[in-house]
């Protein structure tokens, strides 16, 4: 080893430490468990479904084709409000001081989710509200909902999707629209039971609110967002997922300061 190629004992204690952390990474990697990765996310595109008052998505091209260099090259602009298509809503939305959507912890958007089914009691009028009596019915068949656990609500309302007069009662917008909303949503009492019985990180429905389309007062954003317990809202492929069992994962954009933020959800849901 000459000179130029000599390194002191604690450069190389470094080096050997990186080494050590990429093999065990390789390692890691090899033993993950097995199973499948199911996304539960809308794409964003032209007719993602916004609330009728809200910037619905707007992608425009900077540029797209060959450069006069003689490679491809293509480059976007997104404009869009917070809330729309598979986002999350933070506490902050409807809870003064509360925590905004760049400050939500990981850990309480990452862990055991459970998936409780409701399809089959919403009938002609969508405006159907999510009932502690729904939950007791789901943890008579699988037991109590473990503290940390995220719960999703499957409504069936997702199958609709990106029809906006079948998923949420209308296609028209601006505020007069509102008025006309029609879909499921979350009891503010069932909220409430969630939040203190059963200590949940976070919730989730198939629809565009976790308030019910008929809402006015947003009793069960308020009831949630007091407590610091996020929303996720326009879940997709709910169906895809077993009752219990499996892991998610929820990252928004991190937007400082923001009430919410676009959402890739995704669940790992692993051999049995």
């Amino acid at each position: 080893m000459n000179g130029k190629t000599r390194h002191c004992p604690a450069t190389i204690t470094r080096w050997l430490t990186v080494f050590c952390l990429v093999l065990a990474n390789v390692a890691a990697a090899e033993n993950f468990p097995q199973g499948r990765w199911v996304d539960l996310s809308h794409d964003f595109a032209d007719d993602t479904i916004y609330w009728p008052t809200a910037d619905k998505f707007a992608k425009t091209t900077v540029f797209a084709g060959e450069t006069d260099k003689g490679y491809y090259y293509s480059a976007y602009n997104l404009a869009g409000a917070e809330h729309g298509g598979t986002h999350v809503d933070a506490p902050v939305h409807f809870s003064r001081d509360h925590l905004s959507v760049d400050r939500i912890p990981l850990q309480q958007l990452i862990g055991p989710g459970v998936v409780i089914r409701v399809a089959d009691r919403i009938g002609e009028d969508r405006n159907y509200l999510i009932t502690v009596a729904d939950i007791e019915r789901w943890e008579a068949r699988h037991g109590n909902i473990a503290k940390g656990s995220i719960v999703l609500f499957d409504t069936g309302t997702a199958r609709f999707w990106p029809d906006p007069e079948k998923y949420m009662g209308t296609a028209e917008r601006g505020e007069q629209a509102v008025a006309k909303l029609n879909f499921p949503g979350l009891s503010p009492e069932a909220a409430q039971f969630l939040v203190e019985k059963r200590e949940i990180k976070a919730v989730g429905l198939d629809t565009p609110s976790i308030d019910y389309g008929a809402s006015r007062l947003f009793e069960t954003h308020r009831t949630l967002f007091a407590k610091n317990i996020p929303a996720l809202e326009n879940v997709a492929n709910l169906t895809d997922l077993p009752e219990t069992g499996f892991t998610l994962i929820a990252l928004p954009m991190k937007i400082r300061g923001g009430s919410g933020g676009p959402t890739r959800i995704v669940a790992f849901v692993p051999e049995k």
